[in-house]
């Protein structure tokens, strides 16, 4: 008995979009990450990007449980000498709340040159419209 091994040339791939309104971040980034990777699949293959399309709506309406908004912060570096930069959510949420559920999507994939093809199959849009209609995406409901 043979294991089955996916290749690039017979994938079929969907269009799916979510509703991140009152959906806690980290649910969403990790239920948004097995679809991209395409562990949903039966034909799941760890070496191959098996994954789907994934379109995020309302990201701006998105929820962070306890005190994150005022505790945690998204760290940088500029690429300069002493240039570490540090910003709290809550000011990252009110400026660029689509980085927000980028940044946690993209931190639950694979970190190599497989994982940034993966990201690039992930549309976030802050408000309820998007321009993806001819897609006809399946709505996902976490």
């Amino acid at each position: 008995m043979k294991s089955y091994m996916a290749k690039p040339e017979d994938i079929q791939r969907k269009w799916y979009i979510v509703d991140a309104e009152d959906v806690v971040l980290g649910r969403l980034a990790s239920n948004v990450a097995s679809i991209l990777r395409g562990k949903n699949k039966p034909t799941f293959t760890p070496n191959v990007d098996t994954g789907d399309y994934v379109i995020i709506v309302n990201c701006a309406k998105v929820k962070l449980t306890g005190k994150k908004l005022e505790q945690k912060y998204h760290t940088y570096h500029t690429g300069y000498v002493g240039g570490l930069k540090e910003i709290q959510y809550k000011t990252l949420m009110e400026k660029d709340p689509c980085k927000v559920v980028m940044l946690a999507v993209k931190g639950m994939l694979p970190k190599n040159s497989l994982g940034r093809q993966m990201i690039k199959k992930l549309r976030v849009f802050e408000g309820a419209e998007h321009n993806h209609e001819a897609q006809q995406p399946i709505e996902l409901k976490f």
